[in-house]
Parts: structure tokens; sequence; C-alpha cells
């Protein structure tokens, strides 16, 4: 008999199992913070529930509590003061391991339907996570919402359906015979068992907390693991409130909670315990190529799926769309203050121009022009604020400060700070644009996360190419662009991109944009480049964080 919790989310699931074959457009969850969808009092309600975490501490009501600690500073300024249960690292390995007795037990149908479930509560409080996410992060709002909330939670129901299509595929008996010529057949019954690796540790991010966590934590859940959160310092509190809806679901259904526990650090010391655990199998990790690769040599028990740096780049080769060229770019470098593993940093141009529906543009002219689209795109505070958002960390504000000052190429624009009215303490900086030639690798070969772009002299199209190839191959991207008027162009274009793996967008000129990326449809990395080891998602994404069973017997 089927667990009611999948049967009452069978619909849902049908329809992501048909969305991830077909790669078309579907979501579970509406993107627009509309009252109309999430009912008249949500945005209130959600505003006053994340209201309700500051300055207080956060029960989640773990085992092996030592105390509490927290310090998130927003970048927009507001007290957050919240405290967070610190728990002893081997009491939550423990308690995970206990608990996956209980989950096992339920079957894939079953952890599939209660992991649908926990993305729908999540669904329900996407306005508190939005002000959570936004706080914490610097998103602007809207982007909060979307990426933070229904877009993450797309994420998780995508790693959930690549995990049941997975587990579903495996048949739990079998009637094995193999003929023996005149003699009888050997009969054999045989029976296979899905049982996850063990307990995953989900290591977030500053920036995406959920977007990025969700993936890995839902895929890990689905496949009958535990899973322990181990959020970015700064950015603890989307986490938390997704433990506790998550945890409450578990208890709701008669399941042991301590399934998924938040692991809060006090000391880096902790989470290099928490990794190398014996009884830790996977690791999901976005951020540094320090730690990432850190994670990867040194925690063998362990799958490590890490997202790491990369220097994501566009060719500019020509377009039939000048204007329309420029103003999609600038919005993608404008996006949340380029603080995205997406974000464009190297845009390759030939040192002869390039031509346009406009007339010949020199490389000069496209750098001026360029500057122009952005500092147009900025221009209302209302749409700079909603955009741009506010610089996450002291690191990446030093970053453009040292960009600002021209030791790394010509500024062709200056990062401005602007005031926030709603947000007077928050930091917000404009992009800076620089020009370099090609021959100034140590700039723009290697990632300068924030809103810090280069415009790379190269000697020609077919040279542009090469070095987009080798950007990705030496150094990672998960977005690469080009714009381009001639086929042959385009397809060499696409053979660099299938020889260094990754993901290519050409001639974007309306309201998609090379650093966005689409549950169900895109493929958010290849696994095969520096920039990440996997794809998130796909079928390799989930498979390996299970194994079958099998027992059999002569019948």
């Amino acid at each position: 008999m089927s667990h009611p919790l999948f049967e009452k989310h069978r619909a849902t699931l049908e329809s992501a199992v048909q969305a991830i074959q077909t790669r078309g457009y579907w979501s579970a969850y509406n993107e627009m913070p509309s009252p109309k969808v999430y009912g008249a009092t949500a945005p209130e309600d959600g505003k006053r529930a994340f209201e309700a975490h500051l300055g207080q501490q956060f029960e989640l009501g773990q085992p092996g509590q030592t105390g509490w600690h927290g310090g998130e500073q927003s970048p927009f300024g507001i007290e957050m003061n919240v405290q967070y249960p610190v728990c002893e690292v081997n009491t939550l390995i423990s308690a995970g391991e206990k608990a996956m007795l209980g989950w096992q037990a339920v079957g894939a149908e079953g952890r599939t339907g209660i992991c649908i479930e926990m993305l729908e509560r999540l669904n329900q409080q996407s306005f508190e996570i939005a002000h959570a996410v936004m706080m914490t992060t610097g998103q602007g709002w809207m982007m909060a919402f979307q990426a933070g909330a229904p877009h993450a939670q797309d994420r998780g129901l995508e790693a959930v359906t690549y995990a049941w299509r997975e587990q579903s595929a495996v048949p739990a008996e079998a009637r094995w015979e193999k003929p023996q010529g005149k003699n009888p057949p050997l009969v054999m019954q045989k029976n296979f068992e899905v049982v996850g690796r063990g307990v995953g540790v989900v290591v977030g991010c500053g920036t995406f907390p959920t977007w990025n966590t969700y993936p890995g934590l839902f895929a890990t859940l689905a496949t009958g693991n535990a899973v322990i959160v181990k959020p970015h310092s700064n950015a603890i509190l989307p986490a938390a409130i997704t433990v506790r809806t998550l945890r409450a679901v578990l208890a709701e259904n008669g399941l042991n909670p301590d399934l998924v526990t938040l692991c809060v650090a006090a000391k880096r010391e902790t989470t290099r315990e928490l990794v190398t655990s014996a009884s830790v199998k996977s690791i999901d990790f976005t951020g540094s190529n320090v730690f990432g690769q850190w994670l990867i040599d040194n925690c063998r028990q362990a799958q490590v799926y890490a997202e790491l740096a990369g220097v994501n780049n566009i060719v500019i080769e020509s377009t039939d769309a000048y204007k329309a060229m420029l103003g999609n770019i600038a919005f993608t470098l404008s996006l949340y203050s380029g603080q995205m593993c997406t974000t464009s940093q190297a845009l390759l141009v030939p040192a002869g121009g390039i031509d346009t529906d406009v007339g010949h543009k020199s490389y000069d002219e496209v750098c001026a022009d360029l500057a122009q689209a952005l500092e147009r795109f900025l221009s209302k505070p209302e749409v700079a604020h909603a955009v741009l958002g506010a610089i996450q960390s002291a690191d990446t504000a030093e970053r453009v400060e040292i960009a600002n000052s021209g030791s790394l190429g010509k500024v062709v624009l200056a990062s401005q700070k602007l005031e926030n009215p709603e947000f007077p303490n928050a930091k917000v900086r404009t992009p800076v644009l620089l020009a370099c030639d090609a021959s100034d690798e140590k700039a723009y070969m290697e990632e300068r996360f924030g809103p810090i772009s280069f415009i790379v002299k190269v000697a020609s199209a077919e040279a542009a190419i090469a070095l987009s190839e080798r950007l990705t191959s030496e150094h990672g991207a998960l977005t690469v662009g080009i714009y381009s008027t001639r086929p042959e162009v385009i397809e060499a274009m696409t053979a660099a991109t299938w020889r260094s793996k990754v993901a290519l967008s050409i001639n974007l000129t309306s309201g998609v944009f090379v650093n966005q990326s689409a549950a169900f449809s895109d493929y958010h990395g290849t696994g095969g480049n520096p920039s990440a080891n996997a794809s998130y998602a796909d079928s390799a994404f989930v498979a390996n964080r299970f194994r079958v069973i099998q027992r059999r017997r002569h019948v």
C-alpha cells in the first residue's frame, strides 16, 4: 500500500518526472510574491514571522546541545542577534544514524511523498524565508523571494524527482530462472533493497543559502540518508527555518526528527571534524576553491559534490541587436552586484571591434557603450536597489576597491556607492568595468567574486573562442555566452564548449540572462570543468547516494 503522502503528491511528482524528461518550462511553486497566490495575509504574516526570530534563541530541540552561537551581520545593516543551538558533532551524527532506521522502513515511496510534503510546507513559508534570505545575503527583495523560496523549492523537488526515478527503477523482487538443458532449471528468489549510503553533510554558502543547499539536502534525504546542514556563518537563519520545518514534518509522520539537524559551528575545527567523520558518506559544498579542494582531498570516506570558483565568460563577435545585447549584459553584470557563481566576469572582444546593426563598433566603443548601458540601467534608484541588493561580505567590498584603483586594468566604469533610503546602513555598490589586454592574464584569469568584470581585448574572434575554452578548461566556468551573427563562429564556439564541457548561451537579448538557471530545464554545472564536479541536478547527482542490497535463495 502506498504511503498517503505519496498519493497526496502523486500528481506533482508525475508532472516533475515529465518535466525532467522533456526539459520544457515547468514550475511547481509560483515565483510571484502575490497575495492572490499565497494568501491575502501571507506577506505580512511572513514578515512578522521573520521579525519574531530577531534577538531570540532559535529552538530546534536537537540532541547534544552545548550552548548558543550567532553573529550574523546583515548586509542591509539591521540587527539580527539570533542565537542558534550549538550541538556536539558526534551526537548529531549518531542521532542521524539512529533516525535512518525508521527512514529506511518508510521505503522510496514514503520518502518521496514526505519530501514533497516538506517542500510544500516550505512553500507556505516563502515570505518568511525570503526575508531571512534577503537580510542575511544582501539580495534584493524580488530576487530573495524568487531564488530563496520558490526557485529553491523547485530545485529541491528536482532532486527528489531524480531520486524517485532512480530508486523506482530498482525492482523490489525478481524470480530468477536459469535453464539447465535437460535438467531442471536453477530457480532463485531475489529481493532488492534501496539503502542510503549514510549520513550526508550539506555545507551552505553565504550568498544562496537555500538555492544552493536544497538540491544536495533533498537528494540526500530522498535516497534514504540522514542530513546535517552546516550553514555559512553569515546566513544561518534560512537554513535554520528550513531544518525546523523538515523536523516538524518528520515528527508529524511518526519519524525521528533527528534525521535532519543543523550544525552551527563556532569554530572552524568543528566543520573539519564533522566532514571527516567515518560516518559521513556524502558532502555537498558551494564555496571557495581552497576549502572545496580540501574537502575533496581529505574526505576520502565520502562522495564530495563541490561547486567551486570559475571565470564565466562571454565572446562578443558581432550582433544584429546591439542595444538589446548591451542591455542584457548590463543586467547580467548588475544582478545581485555580481555575487553569483554564474555572473560573467570576462567579456572577450576582438581588437578590431565588432559588426552591429548600428554600424561597426571599435573595441573602445564597445567598452564605452557598455559602460553607458550600465549607467542608464542603474540610473533609477528604485531599479538599482531592487537589482543590486547589497554587498554581502567585507572581502567582496575590498575586491571592489582594488578594482576601482585601476591596478587590475583600465577603469572604464568605476563602482559607485549608493545610498539606500530604506536601509541607510546597507553596503550598495554599482559594478566596476575594467579594460585589459588578453596578455594581462593575472588580472582576469581568476575569479574576482562580486561586481567586477573585464572587457578583454583579444586578437580575433578565433582567439576569443580559444581563450574562452582555455579559461573554462583551466579555471572553470558555469556559464559561457556568445554573441555572433555568423553561423560558423557559433559552431566553433559550440565545439569549444563541448570540449571544455560548459553550458552555452547564444545571442541572449531579451528576458533570459546568461547567469540565470531554471530548474527542470537547465543543467546547473556539468561536472566537466573545474567550476564543479557534478551537475545539479541529474541522475548522477542522486544515484550515488544510495546502494542496492540484495538477498537471494533457492526456491
